[in-house]
């Protein structure tokens, strides 16, 4: 945000959060569009890799972590995606209200 700012983007910056739920998902989705994930969560993913509901714990208290710092940070709001996967947004929000 700050680099945005300090060249002159002044419009409302919305960041957009997408909890890894799935290896295979996470996989699939960074390999096509470059993206890459920190070491530390690639290493808890891989360690819950035969556990479905774990990989997909750890990526809800993952984007818990991120979603609470970027809004101690200032940003107005953020944007989930969740790709209809209802139980881990409940489990977000339950985070969050907590």
């Amino acid at each position: 945000m700050e680099q945005c700012r300090a060249v002159g983007i002044d419009v409302p910056i919305v960041p957009g959060i997408m909890p890894v739920l799935s290896l295979k998902q996470i996989t699939r989705i960074t390999g096509m569009c470059g993206a890459s994930l920190p070491d530390r969560l690639v290493r808890r993913i891989e360690a819950a890799a035969d556990q479905p509901e774990i990989v997909e714990a750890v990526g809800v208290d993952w984007a818990l972590t991120q979603i609470r710092d970027l809004l101690d940070r200032g940003v107005p709001g953020y944007h989930l995606y969740i790709l209809n996967r209802a139980r881990s947004a409940l489990a977000l929000a339950a985070g969050l209200a907590a």
